[in-house]
């Protein structure tokens, strides 16, 4: 397993974040988001409390979003060999899924959000897929590009 290998994984763990994150924000700037705010946002605020200044909580919120996605978008090009798009939707499923059960009920929004509405485990089930995908399909396409460069040069 190379640095690069991993370096490119949480790269991309970042940009697919980025690309779950914008209909998150849309969502939420529109209010048509079934969430009172924004997860991040909201972990964010729980772990540091009702005192923070708003800039320092969103700075908090959008650094912890986008470790987090990094750090399994690594993980993915760690134990998937190779790395495909459906493998990317499963790893969302799964995030989804520890979302559903921990961080939700750490917040006080019951597990899968049912203590808001059942729309919460919906809304974050579709932005899983987006971020699983987007993950999957970058990470596909660039192992798939290295690989024929790879087979190219030994020729």
């Amino acid at each position: 397993m190379t640095r690069q290998r991993l370096r490119r994984g949480f790269s991309y763990g970042i940009g697919a974040t980025i690309a779950m994150s914008i209909p998150m924000l849309l969502a939420t700037v529109t209010g048509t988001s079934p969430m009172p705010q924004p997860i991040p946002k909201a972990v964010a605020g729980q772990l540091l409390g009702s005192g923070v200044p708003k800039p320092l909580l969103m700075a908090l919120a959008i650094e912890l979003h986008l470790g987090y996605g990094g750090l399994f978008g690594a993980a993915l090009v760690r134990v998937a060999h190779p790395v495909t798009i459906w493998k990317g939707l499963g790893l969302g499923v799964v995030l989804w899924t520890l979302m559903q059960v921990t961080f939700l009920p750490f917040l006080g929004w019951g597990v899968f959000g049912t203590a808001i509405t059942p729309k919460v485990a919906v809304a974050t089930f579709v932005l899983h897929l987006v971020y699983g995908g987007v993950l999957g399909w970058a990470l596909n396409r660039t192992t798939s590009v290295t690989s024929r460069e790879s087979a190219a040069t030994a020729d």
